[in-house]
């Protein structure tokens, strides 16, 4: 592993295949650039634009989103120099980790992912061959998911709730890896859930999302959001009739927002009766009092792409001083290795083979003995018997710390001189 007991790795990304929402800041973009400034936290923010590829064929709108992402998560504090702050698309070490997961994923689980059942039950509702349009990275995008948070041995990965399955399935293919080679490789990396914030519902009461372009933009002009806000979906209840903060959208995004203090009041006036306009107005001026701030950083962040590529940069070679080393390991974990290195164990075995060695055996009366050999077998030197295993170690132990000064009452073999068992001592010194 390549984490230290002391720091605990936080790691999240966002699909760059949209303009970055409310449901993005609360969901993704907030807690983690609160998480980066925690003492004790090492940090990985990417954007995802291998995963905009499973639903975007449109080159201009990734590269738009990949900007657009990145100048709200400086714009909402990110400090590029606390964390590693990366485009996915320049760690080439992620897509190789991928093939590596992917021969160790159980194709069954892929198949109970949610995203690839909605997909399937829709082309079965629509009497269509159930894999219809669905491409194969649809279908491995748990996989992938998988090696963008194991690379980095994240213990936390901060996730909408409907995310949860995909830390599960890392978790799974994790523990599968590490038990096939047999080594604590990987971390198993745990969700973490704000769940006030967890997910947020947008301008039609279903989750905020582009696909339902149901979604607030963060950084919309001030009319702009102001209209948005408008547009939220209500019910018919009148100025005076108490309402229900209970699935209702408008309550659900302020509460991401408010206070405790400030939630509580609101819940109070739907109670007497609030005005959904005037209800709708205090929604907009606690959005407006937190995003404002951050517009003209993001503005400028936008005017100035050249800065942010160069920000991601820097991050990508901060990210693979982890990367780079940690996929050399798993490689020869599963045997790519580089063919000289076998040439190396092999002169390494012959060279051993070639030295003197000690042999620990049992008589029949039950006592320990051990003997020195040469490397042609010829016996050196003949113990005594010992009680126990641990006082023959210990003998041996002894003789190769000393030489011939620890062979106390011991006597070398007929025909053997005290010279070649110091000999044969050395030798083991030397190759230790």
């Amino acid at each position: 592993m390549t984490t230290s007991p002391a720091t605990s790795r936080v790691l999240t990304g966002i699909t760059t295949s949209g303009t970055p929402h409310l449901g993005n800041y609360v969901g993704s973009i907030r807690p983690s650039v609160r998480a980066s400034q925690a003492a004790g936290v090492e940090s990985f923010y990417f954007l995802a634009d291998y995963h905009a590829l499973i639903k975007i064929d449109d080159p201009a709108r990734i590269q738009r989103s990949t900007l657009e992402i990145a100048a709200s998560w400086l714009a909402a504090g990110l400090d590029p120099s606390r964390v590693a702050f990366y485009r996915q698309s320049d760690i080439p070490e992620i897509p190789e980790l991928t093939w590596l997961l992917t021969c160790m994923t159980a194709k069954g689980m892929l198949n109970r992912a949610h995203a690839y059942k909605a997909s399937v039950d829709k082309n079965t509702a629509a009497q269509a061959d159930q894999d219809a349009d669905i491409s194969a990275g649809l279908f491995m995008y748990p996989v992938l998911m998988a090696a963008d948070i194991v690379l980095f041995n994240a213990h936390k990965v901060p996730v909408g709730r409907d995310q949860i399955q995909h830390i599960e399935m890392a978790r799974d293919i994790a523990q599968r890896f590490n038990h096939a080679y047999k080594g604590d490789y990987f971390v198993l990396p745990e969700a973490l859930i704000e769940e006030s914030v967890a997910t947020l519902p947008g301008l039609d009461g279903r989750k905020m999302s582009k696909s339902y372009d149901n979604t607030i933009p963060l950084f919309a002009p001030k009319a702009e959001l102001r209209k948005l806000i408008a547009s939220i979906v209500t019910d018919s209840r009148a100025p005076g009739e108490a309402k229900d903060t209970e699935g209702s959208a408008l309550f659900q995004i302020y509460q991401a927002f408010a206070s405790d203090e400030e939630t509580a009041q609101l819940r109070q006036a739907f109670a007497d009766g609030i005005a959904w306009g005037d209800a709708k107005q205090v929604l907009f001026e606690r959005i407006d009092q937190e995003v404002a701030p951050m517009r003209e950083a993001y503005q400028r962040y936008m005017d100035n792409p050249g800065e942010v590529e160069t920000i991601l940069r820097a991050g990508a070679a901060k990210a693979r001083q982890t990367a780079t080393p940690f996929i050399a390991q798993l490689r020869h974990a599963v045997g790519l290795r580089d063919l000289n290195a076998q040439a190396t164990q092999k002169a390494i075995r012959a060279a051993k083979a070639a030295l003197p060695s000690f042999k620990q055996y049992r008589e029949a009366d039950g006592l320990f003995h051990f003997k020195l050999v040469d490397a042609h077998g010829r016996l050196l030197l003949l113990s005594t018997g010992y009680a126990a295993p641990k006082d023959a170690g210990t003998a041996i132990r002894q003789l190769q710390a000393e030489g011939t000064a620890g062979l106390g009452t011991l006597r070398p073999a007929d025909g053997v001189s005290p010279e070649e068992v110091a000999e044969a001592l050395e030798a083991l010194r030397n190759a230790a």
